[in-house]
This record gives C-alpha cells, sequence and structure tokens, in this order.
C-alpha cells in the first residue's frame, strides 16, 4: 500500500487559529487590527504581499468578492448561528435588517444600514474563513490608504479601462501593473470610482463578534435547515435517497430539458445580444460541435438570458417545468445559505434529458420505463462550505429511511492539473479531524472522459481537506505535494466523517488511517479544477472558469446521473 502519513499544519497557521479562538472567546466585540500581524506571520499561499508595502491585489481581490459590497460602510462584523443568538445579544430581528451578499460566497448576512454587518454562520469553517478574509481586507485597505493619500481625485475619477493612458497613470501611482488594476475594476464593477475613494477617504478598522459558537448551536441550525425540507417534501421520511453536494443548476437542467426546449430563443438571444464573445464561441460551435459541447452552450446561454430583463419571464417558466419534472426547489432559510433540490425519479420525464443521460444506458420513449417504477428521490444541495458538510450529511442520514449513494461534487485547488481539469480522489486527508479516509471511489477516468471536452480526468489522486483558503502557505503545501497529494479542497473530509458514522457505532476517529471499506452505499467524490495554486498569480481571486467552467461541472453531473439511473436499473430488476 502507499505510503499514508498525516499532514501537520504549520506552527503559524496554528499560532494564527489558537490567536482568532482564544479572542473570539470574549463577550465583547474584538479588533481585526489584533490579528494583522499573527496574520502576516503565517504566510498565506493567498496573501504573500502581507508584510510588503506593495498592494497584493490577488489577496485584495479574492477578499472583496467574499464580502459583501457594504463593507465598505461597515464598522462591525457580527457573527451567530441562529436568529435567536442575535435577539439574545440584543441586536434584534436582523432578519428585518437588509439582506445583502457576496458575488462570490453564499453566506446569508444582513445589514442594519449603517455600520453592523450580521452574518449567520453554519459551522466553524465560516469562522476560519470571514476573520483571515476580513484581516486580509484590512491589511490591503490601509496599504491602499496610504498610497492614495499622493493620488489626484481627479484620476481616480477619470481612470477606466477605456481611457488606457489614464488607466495606466493610475496604476503607476498605484505602484500596480495594469492587469492587476484591470483584475481590481472587474470585481469592484461599477462601484470601482467609489471604492478607491471611500477607501482614500478613511481607513478601514474592523471589529468582530462571535455570538456564543457552541456545537450545540450549529446543530440547531441544521434542524432549521432540515425541518423547512421536511415540511415542504413530508414522505421524504419513507423514502430512499440518492444524495448530491454539487450545484443547483447542472442537475435540473440536464434533467428538466428546459433550455433544450428553447433553443431557438437562445440562438436569437446570442444574435441580438451584441456581445462578440458569445457570437463567436456559437460561430464556432455551429462549425464544430465536437469541440464544445452545444448542451453546454445552451445552459450558459439561459442564465445569461435569464438575468436580461428580456428574460425574466423564462424563470417562472422554468419554476414551472421543473416542478412538472419532479424537480422541487426547497430555498434555504436563517444559517445554511443552501438550497435544496429534492427529484422524485418516477416523474422525471426521460423524453426531455440531456441526451447524454440516456447514450447506452436507454433508447428515448422506450426502454427508460424502469424509472417510472422507481420510489427513489435524489436529494441535490448546493455545495456547503467545508464542516458544514458534515451536519448536513449527518442530519439528513438521521431522519431518511434508507441512503443509497453519496456523490460530492465541488470545486478544488489542483497541484498537478490546469483549470477545467476534473480530479477523482480515492485518499482524503481532513485536517479538521486529521484523519487519512482510504475509500473505494466508484467513478474512474472512463466514466468522465466521454462528456469532457476541454480537460483531462485525473483518477487515483489523493486530496486534502483544508481548514479555510487561507490557512495555507508554502511550507503547507510543500509536505503536501511532497507526500503525493495533489487535490486540495474543503468538504470532503468532513463528508467522509459523517459517512464513517453512517455505518459504523461510534463517532468518527481522530489522527487515524480510516478504511471505509465495504460501505453499504455507493459513494462518488469528483473535484472541478477551478485553482492552480502552484501558478503564480493563479489563485481564487485570479478569475473565473466562466463557460469553459461549465465543461467539467456537467461532465461530472452526468457522470453521477447515469451511476445513478443504472444502480435504478439494477436495484429495480432485483426486486421483480
Amino acid at each position: 500500500m502507499e505510503r499514508t502519513v498525516p499532514i501537520r499544519s504549520s506552527e503559524e497557521i496554528e499560532l494564527y487559529l489558537r490567536t482568532i479562538y482564544s479572542l473570539l472567546r470574549s463577550s465583547n466585540e474584538v479588533r481585526i487590527r489584533s490579528l494583522e500581524e499573527v496574520h502576516a506571520g503565517m504566510n498565506s499561499s493567498l496573501h504573500t504581499l502581507a508584510r510588503e508595502n506593495k498592494v497584493d491585489v490577488s489577496a485584495l481581490v479574492y477578499s472583496l468578492l467574499r464580502l459583501p459590497d457594504c463593507i465598505f460602510e461597515t464598522q462591525k462584523v457580527v457573527l451567530g448561528q441562529t436568529p435567536s443568538n442575535f435577539v439574545h445579544f440584543g441586536y434584534g430581528h436582523v432578519e428585518e435588517w437588509q439582506e445583502v451578499s457576496a458575488k462570490a460566497r453564499r453566506r446569508r448576512c444582513y445589514f442594519n444600514g449603517k455600520d453592523t454587518l450580521a452574518c449567520f454562520i453554519a459551522s466553524r469553517s465560516d469562522i476560519d474563513d470571514v476573520v483571515p478574509s476580513l484581516t486580509a481586507f484590512q491589511i490591503e485597505w490601509n496599504k491602499l490608504h496610504n498610497i492614495l493619500a499622493g493620488v489626484p481625485k481627479k484620476l481616480i475619477n477619470d481612470a477606466t479601462p477605456s481611457k488606457a493612458e489614464t488607466f495606466h497613470a493610475l496604476s503607476v501611482k498605484l505602484g500596480i501593473s495594469e492587469e492587476e488594476l484591470a483584475r481590481l475594476h472587474a470585481a469592484s464593477g461599477d462601484n470601482f470610482k467609489h471604492i478607491l475613494l471611500v477607501i482614500a477617504a478613511k481607513r478601514a478598522d474592523f471589529t468582530v463578534q462571535l455570538l456564543s459558537g457552541s456545537l450545540n448551536d450549529y446543530r440547531q441550525a441544521t434542524e432549521h435547515w432540515w425541518e423547512a425540507i421536511e415540511n415542504h417534501y413530508q414522505d421524504i421520511l419513507e423514502r430512499p435517497v440518492y444524495f448530491i453536494s454539487s450545484n443547483t443548476h447542472s442537475i435540473p437542467n440536464l434533467l428538466s430539458g428546459f433550455a433544450l426546449q428553447h433553443t431557438r430563443k437562445l440562438a436569437d438571444y446570442v444574435t441580438h445580444s451584441g456581445q462578440a464573445e458569445l457570437q463567436t464561441e456559437w460561430d464556432e460551435l455551429k462549425v464544430n460541435g465536437s469541440k464544445g459541447s452545444k448542451e453546454n452552450f445552451y445552459y450558459y446561454l439561459m442564465k445569461k438570458l435569464q438575468n436580461d430583463p428580456a428574460g425574466r419571464g423564462l424563470l417562472v417558466e422554468e419554476t414551472a417545468a421543473e416542478q412538472s419534472a419532479g424537480i422541487e426547489r426547497i430555498p434555504s432559510i436563517h444559517a445554511f445559505d443552501i438550497e435544496a433540490e429534492v427529484i422524485d425519479i418516477s416523474c422525471l420525464n426521460f423524453a426531455h434529458f440531456d441526451p447524454r443521460l440516456l447514450d447506452k444506458l436507454c433508447k428515448p420513449g422506450s426502454d427508460c420505463s424502469f424509472l417510472q417504477r422507481s420510489d427513489a428521490l435524489i436529494i441535490n444541495i448546493d455545495y456547503p462550505l467545508g464542516f458544514a458538510a458534515y451536519h448536513l450529511l449527518s442530519k439528513i442520514a438521521e431522519n431518511i429511511s434508507s441512503l443509497l449513494g453519496v456523490y460530492v461534487i465541488g470545486k478544488a485547488a489542483s497541484l498537478n492539473g490546469v483549470r477545467g481539469d476534473v480530479v477523482l480522489p480515492n485518499v482524503v486527508y481532513d485536517e479538521h479531524s486529521r484523519n487519512t479516509y482510504l475509500f473505494n471511489n466508484n467513478f474512474t477516468s472512463a466514466d468522465i472522459a466521454p462528456w469532457l471536452n476541454y480537460g483531462t480526468v485525473l483518477d487515483n489522486q489523493k486530496a486534502v481537506s483544508v481548514m479555510g483558503t487561507y490557512l495555507q502557505n508554502a511550507t503547507v503545501m510543500d509536505v503536501i505535494y511532497r507526500e503525493g497529494y495533489t487535490d486540495v479542497e474543503m468538504e470532503a473530509g468532513p463528508y467522509l466523517s459523517a459517512v464513517y458514522e453512517l455505518f459504523r457505532p461510534q463517532r468518527h476517529p481522530v489522527n487515524e488511517i480510516v478504511n471505509l471499506a465495504k460501505l453499504p452505499f455507493d459513494l462518488g467524490i469528483l473535484h472541478y479544477v477551478s485553482d492552480t495554486p502552484l501558478s503564480k498569480g493563479r489563485n481564487l481571486g485570479a478569475g473565473s472558469l466562466s463557460y469553459y467552467g461549465m465543461d467539467s461541472t456537467y461532465a461530472v453531473s452526468i457522470a453521477v446521473l447515469r451511476r445513478i439511473f443504472n444502480l435504478e436499473k439494477q436495484r429495480l430488476s432485483q426486486e421483480n
């Protein structure tokens, strides 16, 4: 057997975490300034210039995308698990405040319109995410504040990418490249000038307060989330279930066929949208359809059209189409900003399926009738953050009658792949439990490759489930790579800790090598690469996957649904 050893965090990161949690034990608010030194001292791979006077644009953009826009008006951030937490500590009914959100992080937050941001947290992973992001943001804000003191306001007001000379002059004044300034501009959107002027006018001095933070409060938050699902779909307690942790778009798109029924309208949208990139890609697909999936492009276009005022009505139509196909969306409440979809397999209309689902499985209109005899449900949830995965899967398994499969689809950083690749691990080291999990991943390269147009499938890999994206440095990354771990993400380890408890009569162990052999249900973990941290400037603040990122997302989603249908075919044939 391949050598498998525990991966230890660096002393600097452990010191940082100890400092965070010791300070947050205080019943009063804590100034982020008290964390700046230990934050810089851990030498985070996402914040390499923390100690330098030069602005770290990657860290700034990364944090900016994970904090609500009202952060520029905020002075105090309050973290709590349940509405009663906020009431008990004197903040009142925060859900009556203005709801706000970040561009790249799903977390339910509310702003009081003055200076306080209240955020619901689902596990300690939210703390490990919010506090480092806020600290990095404050460090870079104050660097920019010092630099902007010598920049004329007129230059800030006039600088846009369309005015090349002025934009270049601003980048020189800020001491960053034009490419870095363009990334900051893209992340800021229409608020670019306003943000720079706010930063120029004042220094950042955030405070943070954690309300309670007990394990029991996290369990209560999870219970509230599950109650909403159970109340909406009451016979869920008696039905066998396939569990998928992925996203809210790929699975419904593949099953409902809504976008594929509106291809003419989508083609017209490309023609009249005036977006050159869309037209170029569409022309290439028409000429060489084998290079890229037309179906994936239709799904991409539908999302863009629905975000356009001319296509807003399609959102209502799509919801109705999904419901008629047995797909029920259950919105999240309170702490968990995690939508759930309950899919009744027997109600699905296989005539509307994405054709890739039926390839070699059955012929449309004939052999797929076995699906109509299924009593199984698919519970698909929007993937959670870090340790919340443990709470969610444990709660679901606690309430359903039979679990047939667990499938985890999520983003990951790869140390040996490129963005758009798919990684299939069969070893996971979990920083939370410090366990090394060995398991049979029931997916191989052959299951994904036929549906992947641009990337490569890397199976038989080793993954590390980290505690937070900022909580990694060069020392840890070097150890990870030396031990053959190439897949870095946040949820697989917590999910596997829950999996252990689903078939063993005890809580998951700590700091052990755990063999998850002979599970009584199917298991698959599939990651698509969104980040290559060993490539300079390629952290998650460097860009987005855009249309091409959908290629790997849909490839793994197709593989999971095809496996579920094949398992159902076998299960139903054995029952007859």
